[in-house]
């Protein structure tokens, strides 16, 4: 894959140029966590290029917005932030153009009133700034693992199940390459 590919940000380009063998990163948030399955889905991540991880870190995270406080589950912000993210998929905006739509989207977040709501609205977030930079899409990730700790009193098996759905989405997407 071509380095514009693999990232359409120039520093990630370069660190990607500068790595030598894949080493997995440590979750930014703690979360209870299936960690061999999350550092099989961050190897698998690094195979797919910037467009299709974007698509990837949407599906991953639309889930999570049915745990929105009520206030929020129809903004229109959500619709935006989509909408924006495709345009940038698309080639249509810069990356100027998506963080500055990033940052409206993440107000879902801090009008939030329940824990569960912000981390959802966090992983959307996320989501959407995987348009900028990939590195937001495994953020994105962890986030709805978040969530799911938090439903399930930080259920290891509900946290594995959730993983092996980012895992399966990612499966899908490299087998429409």
């Amino acid at each position: 894959m071509k380095q514009e590919q693999y990232s359409w940000n120039i520093h990630e380009q370069n660190i990607k140029k500068e790595q030598e063998n894949f080493k997995p990163s440590a979750p930014k948030i703690k979360i209870t966590d299936n960690l061999d399955l999350r550092n099989t889905m961050e190897q698998a991540l690094e195979q797919i290029p910037h467009s299709l991880l974007a698509k990837w870190a949407l599906e991953v995270a639309s889930p999570c917005l049915v745990h929105l406080d009520d206030h929020l589950t129809d903004d229109p912000r959500i619709n935006l932030g989509i909408q924006t993210l495709q345009q940038r998929i698309d080639g249509k905006i810069r990356a100027f153009d998506l963080r500055k739509v990033g940052f409206v989207v993440n107000e879902l977040a801090k009008e939030s009133t329940t824990d569960i709501s912000r981390w959802a609205a966090r992983s959307f977030a996320q989501a959407i700034a995987t348009g900028h930079m990939r590195g937001h899409a495994l953020v994105s990730s962890d986030y709805a693992v978040k969530v799911i700790n938090a439903l399930t009193d930080n259920s290891i098996e509900s946290a594995t199940d959730e993983r092996q759905r980012h895992l399966n989405i990612i499966r899908d997407w490299s087998n429409r390459l």
